[in-house]
């Protein structure tokens, strides 16, 4: 039987934008950018990690609200809307590890646990965990928690990798920049499953962005290149702003388009 609504319908209707080499690179920036970002709030403006992570976490209330609300897909909507729960999540993960005592390995295993059963009882009321068809309602609530928990578990597997098992940033960007080349040839090469591969990239990609930042912004007895997290935060904005602003113009673009048929 044929479906009740066509390409076009479905394409105005998604909440999230097409993958495509720009998504990633935005992914990855505000990845950067939520990693950078949290230890300025921390470290530069001595907001402390418990009332940065409060603050944060009103901040990001608001922002998904407005994503919520949205009718369609809005670019500068949805990328703010990663880049705060980017922020939160980096926060989340070290709130348990600073603030608590959780160890790294607890927090990594938790946050998969967390992840599974997140895309466990997705698919049992959608049947589906593509996000080519991420409408109003219940699945894009679904989908929200699993970005959240992408953002948690990224954070927790990066620290893991890069400070626990003393690795250093440089060498943990490159281990999991070869892990994402992986499942870039296994999905390309082999057609192992979309879904599947674009989820696991999701996550690679979290604490890959935020080894790249640790390492740009970080001191040299740290392992970094002493660029700062200042710095490294505004050029990874303005490049993020820059995208989601050509994101935005193509959006209308296609719209106008699509009104004119």
């Amino acid at each position: 039987m044929a479906s009740s609504i066509n390409p076009r319908q479905t394409r105005l209707l998604n909440k999230v934008p097409a993958v495509t080499l720009i998504f990633w690179i935005i992914k990855i920036l505000s990845t950067t950018t939520g990693e950078t970002g949290a230890d300025f709030l921390i470290f530069k403006l001595h907001f402390g990690l418990p009332l940065t992570s409060l603050i944060m976490g009103v901040v990001l209330v608001a922002v998904l609200t407005l994503q919520l609300r949205t009718e369609r897909y809005v670019p500068w909507v949805y990328w703010l809307t990663v880049v705060q729960v980017s922020i939160f999540g980096t926060l989340l993960t070290d709130s348990l590890v600073d603030t608590y005592g959780v160890a790294l390995t607890t927090t990594t295993a938790v946050f998969s646990v967390l992840l599974g059963l997140t895309f466990i009882a997705w698919y049992a009321q959608e049947k589906t965990l593509s996000i080519q068809s991420i409408y109003r309602g219940k699945r894009e609530y679904f989908y929200w928690t699993a970005i959240l928990m992408t953002f948690a578990l990224g954070t927790a597997a990066g620290d893991l990798v890069s400070e626990q098992m003393r690795l250093g940033y440089a060498v943990s960007a490159i281990i999991f920049a070869l892990c994402i080349g992986a499942v870039a040839i296994a999905h390309y090469l082999f057609r192992l499953n979309a879904v599947t591969t674009f989820w696991i990239a999701y996550v690679l990609t979290r604490p890959f962005g935020a080894s790249v930042g640790d390492w740009l912004s970080h001191s040299l007895h740290k392992g970094g290149l002493g660029l700062g997290t200042v710095a490294t935060s505004e050029v990874f904005a303005v490049i993020i702003v820059a995208l989601v602003g050509y994101l935005t113009l193509r959006e209308r673009r296609l719209s106008a388009a699509s009104n004119n048929v």
